[in-house]
C-alpha cells in the first residue's frame, strides 16, 4: 500500500469540512503536473495525510482514497483530474511542518524538501512516525 498527503487550505476546505461531509469528496482545483500524476498513481483504500498549509501548516487528519482519478468537475480542461477522499480520523495531535522538519528521522520526506507540491507521496516509514508523532494509530 502507498501512502500520500494531501495538501489544503483550511479557509477553502479544511478538516472539519472534511469530517461532516461523511462522504467521498473530490480532491479538485489540483493544476500541477506532477501531483496530477500522483492521483493517477493511487489505488482505492490507500490513506493519506490531510494536511492544512498556509497558517496552520500541520498534519491534521487520514483520509482513504474512495474513487480513483476521474476527470476534474472544477474544469473542462481533460488534462486534470482528480481522486475522491473520505475522511478516517481526526490526529489527536496535530503535527506541524516545523516538527516534521525538525525531525531526522523525516529529512528526506517530501514534503520537508518541496513543499509546495500539493499532492505527495509519503514513505510506510515516515507514515508510521507521524502517526506516532500525533498520538494516531497508524
Amino acid at each position: 500500500m502507498a501512502y500520500w498527503l494531501f495538501k489544503t487550505e483550511p479557509e477553502t476546505w479544511g478538516w472539519e469540512q472534511q469530517a461532516k461531509k461523511g462522504a467521498p469528496e473530490e480532491w479538485n482545483g489540483v493544476r500541477n503536473y506532477q501531483a496530477r500524476n500522483n492521483m493517477r498513481e493511487m489505488k482505492l483504500g490507500e490513506l493519506g495525510f490531510f494536511y492544512h498549509s498556509v497558517k496552520e501548516k500541520a498534519v491534521v487528519g487520514i483520509v482513504r482514497v474512495a474513487a480513483l482519478a476521474h476527470p476534474d468537475s472544477t474544469t473542462d480542461d481533460p488534462r486534470w483530474e482528480c481522486v475522491d477522499v473520505e475522511a478516517v480520523r481526526p490526529f489527536e495531535r496535530p503535527v506541524t511542518l516545523e516538527e516534521i522538519k525538525a525531525n531526522p528521522r523525516l529529512k528526506d520526506m517530501v514534503l520537508v524538501n518541496n513543499s509546495r507540491l500539493s499532492v505527495q507521496p509519503v514513505t510506510e516509514a515516515e507514515w508510521k512516525i507521524v502517526c506516532e508523532m500525533g498520538g494516531t494509530e497508524p
